[in-house]
């Protein structure tokens, strides 16, 4: 069996799920990067009745703003419920708030930005093995609970650990990933050539599509405030109020920050 119909068979079973034990559709989970795109692309062939929903981070590149609005908008005439949830605080407040710039270990920005929408609901998400460091398939399926050997912080971790089907008791939500076993190039050559939404973002030389700057980027992180200045000029804001309230309070972190840009260079490397 093909992975199309596979991927296809799982939504079908999630779906069944969502419907039993949830009484409500399954949701499709939409970043409006290609992973999504190609999930949201397999359950319209799937038949499923389906919700879609984005967790608008305040730190989306414009071009994906743009495309998920047109899409949601598309998708609507269509007789698609869709969903754009906002949070109750910005990027730009979160930092100070923290008092300490998202990291990649320390990713309070997908936390409070992303990971508390869809509470005691079903969902499907576009996660997958191939973009981790290592592939370990231990399983299919696992809970997400506090035992830091098993624990699955964050909905959109591309980790060897990820399951088929995983469960948050905290927030009763039970996540499917449908895709988890496509390589980057099946979901590329998909992307290309079976889904009919395509995010502008791409055609600027991008292969990730995710919050501009964020510590999973890597080095494209450089190329991205080259691209998108104003991002930057919002970042060094933000750590400049961040050093501000640090201050204040008496705190250091025997980092030598002094100003913004001492900040954003220790962030940025």
């Amino acid at each position: 069996m093909d992975k199309e119909k596979k991927a296809i068979l799982r939504l079908r079973e999630a779906s069944e799920m969502s419907l039993s034990f949830y009484e409500q559709p399954l949701i499709i989970t939409y970043s409006g990067g290609k992973d999504s795109e190609v999930l949201l692309e397999l359950a319209k062939r799937s038949g499923i009745l389906f919700e879609v929903h984005h967790s608008h981070t305040t730190a989306d590149a414009p071009q994906t703003v743009y495309h998920i609005r047109n899409t949601f908008r598309k998708l609507e005439n269509e007789g698609v419920k869709c969903t754009i949830e906002y949070p109750a605080m910005s990027m730009w407040q979160l930092i100070p708030y923290k008092l300490f710039p998202p990291t990649r270990l320390i990713r309070y920005c997908c936390t409070t930005l992303k990971e508390n929408s869809c509470k005691s609901r079903m969902i499907a998400t576009g996660v997958r093995w191939g973009e981790s460091v290592k592939r370990r398939k231990r399983g299919i399926y696992e809970d997400i609970n506090k035992n830091k050997d098993k624990k699955i912080c964050l909905m959109n971790d591309n980790d060897e650990k990820r399951r088929l089907i995983e469960r948050c008791e905290i927030q009763a939500k039970t996540v499917c990933n449908p895709i988890i076993d496509f390589t980057d190039e099946e979901v590329w050559d998909f992307y290309s050539n079976e889904c009919q939404f395509h995010n502008p973002f791409y055609e600027l030389g991008f292969k990730r599509c995710g919050c501009i700057g964020c510590p999973m980027a890597g080095k494209n992180r450089i190329t991205e405030f080259e691209v998108f200045p104003k991002y930057k000029e919002m970042y060094l804001k933000a750590f400049d109020r961040m050093l501000t309230i640090r201050k204040e309070r008496g705190l250091d972190t025997n980092l030598g920050w002094q100003t913004a840009e001492d900040v954003f260079n220790w962030w940025i490397k």
